[in-house]
């Protein structure tokens, strides 16, 4: 803490079943703070055990004994109990705080400022309002690279690192776009071909499934460390959870708040991915940028600026680092929801007829590229093709799932969808010209993903195809009638329909 201590006491937890919006509040006693000299503007700093959280200060003159602190519903990460006794620590304001005020006016922040500020932020020294701050702040400020380097540094220093022999590999999707589940599929090529990949993926915040989502139908994805590292030293790779590794801790604190505020800056994205990446020892990376109307990333023009941000980053941190622009003007695969996205990896793997050519195709450049900038293959499309179409990549698949605790004997037909569904077919003959990403996210979300793992869309038709008045398009499916009935009637809205049909 680069604050000062002003007080250390013990008090008596009291739960206030309250919620604070997200941050963490304390409750004091008017006369214990008179007689301690705390002040508002001061904050608690609680520990128990390897817990800890900072929270802001809210003196009262009722509803709180002297030898008690108050806690609203926020604290329930820090497991603590009522009426039990526990260490206060009254501290000031962080000395990273000056640091955040100078982002805030514009000023470049040295190394040393950095690593202060995200210090603070991964050891809960920093409120939720002041971790705020630095967001605000670097989203219209902005970093340079070398700023930017100085953050993804400090964010994986400050967290566990995953240390690894051999060539290390990686890969990583900006996200935008609904579908594209090519981690398993990479993964399970790349891992064949002897190079190491050990993918660290999330869990779905704002799209209708993430990696970690899909996975769980295969096997677990929480795993240590320790465990992890046997998982990859016997299969070459792995497909987990980041969020049970304490892998560049304070990134996830950041997105939190970022997503709280419905904002994601730039440099803070690109530190949070190759964070992620240089914390798993990867010497390699592959960046996929999906580029669409509908997308994070609208134009090319903002695809290419931002793949020289990814490749001069990946120079100052050691990482080589490539950049595949692709296209996002509709969902990637045919299924979109944790279940149906699963069973699309499958038939990919399974080289099964039903499988969307246009995830396999995406998932065989991706692979591709990271087999050619290894030095591993000068083809390297053609060498993840071989591998996959032989099915070697499917064998390395199961061993995988077999090591992470699954089922590897697991078939498409086993994994359910939800059992309420309701067929959307087209209301006119014609050429499907535009299938929009956006309203399908929406759709799905409306379902119940990602809540509802077996809600979802398939779709049977994409851009291209042509389809006769009465033609089945897609197929919804629920956990939840109502879900289903709410969304059935959405649909009723032309504005809501994603397919436009000439």
């Amino acid at each position: 803490m680069n604050g000062n201590n002003c007080d250390k006491l013990v008090l008596k937890v009291k739960k206030i079943d309250l919620e604070a919006g997200g941050t963490y509040v304390v409750v004091l006693n008017k006369k214990l703070a008179e007689k301690s000299g705390i002040k508002s503007t001061d904050r608690a700093l609680i520990k128990k055990g390897r817990k800890a959280h900072v929270g802001a200060i809210n003196i009262t003159s009722s509803g709180v004994l002297e030898d008690e602190i108050g806690v609203f519903n926020e604290w329930q990460e820090v497991e603590l109990r009522n009426g039990e006794k526990i260490e206060v620590n009254i501290v000031g304001k962080p000395s990273a705080l000056e640091a955040v005020r100078k982002k805030i006016f514009g000023e470049k922040l040295t190394k040393t400022e950095i690593y202060d500020i995200i210090h603070d932020i991964t050891f809960n020294e920093m409120t939720q309002v002041e971790i705020a701050g630095f967001v605000v702040a670097v989203h219209i400020r902005g970093m340079d690279l070398v700023e930017t380097a100085n953050l993804t540094k400090a964010m994986v220093e400050y967290g566990q690192v995953l240390k690894l022999s051999g060539t290390v590999v990686n890969k990583h999707c900006i996200g935008g776009v609904a579908g594209n589940r090519t981690t398993p599929i990479v993964v399970s090529i790349i891992a064949e071909s002897g190079l190491k990949i050990p993918k660290t993926s999330s869990r779905s915040i704002t799209s209708p499934a993430g990696t970690a989502d899909t996975v769980e139908f295969f096997a677990d994805v929480s795993f240590n460390v320790k465990d992890l590292k046997k998982i990859i030293d016997k299969t070459n790779g792995c497909m987990v959870w980041g969020g049970s590794l304490d892998l560049a801790p304070a990134d996830d604190k950041i997105i939190k708040v970022e997503k709280q505020l419905s904002i994601d800056p730039e440099n803070q994205m690109l530190a949070s991915v190759m964070a992620k990446i240089s914390a798993v020892s990867a010497k390699y990376a592959v960046i996929d940028i999906p580029v669409g109307k509908e997308a994070k990333i609208n134009d090319l023009k903002d695809a290419n600026r931002l793949k020289e941000k990814f490749i001069g980053l990946g120079q100052l941190l050691g990482i080589k680092t490539s950049v595949l622009i692709t296209d996002a003007k509709q969902p990637i695969g045919n299924g979109v929801g944790p279940a149906l996205e699963t069973r699309d990896v499958l038939y990919v793997l399974m080289n099964d007829k039903r499988r969307p050519l246009d995830l396999e195709e995406k998932a065989l450049r991706l692979a591709g590229e990271l087999l050619e900038i290894t030095g591993k293959a000068k083809d390297g499309y053609g060498l993840a093709k071989k591998i996959l179409d032989s099915g070697r990549a499917y064998k390395k698949f199961k061993e995988i799932i077999k090591a992470q605790r699954g089922n590897p004997e697991i078939m498409p037909d086993d994994i359910k969808t939800g059992n309420i569904s309701f067929e959307f077919k087209s209301n006119k003959s014609g050429k499907i010209t535009k299938l929009n990403n956006k309203i399908i996210v929406d759709l799905c979300k409306r379902l119940g993903n990602p809540i509802d793992k077996r809600a979802g869309i398939y779709l049977h038709k994409k851009i291209g195809d042509e389809v006769k008045s009465g033609e089945l398009l897609m197929t919804l499916y629920a956990e939840i009638e109502r879900k289903l009935e709410r969304t059935k009637e959405i649909l009723k809205d032309k504005k809501n329909n994603p397919y436009s049909i000439i």
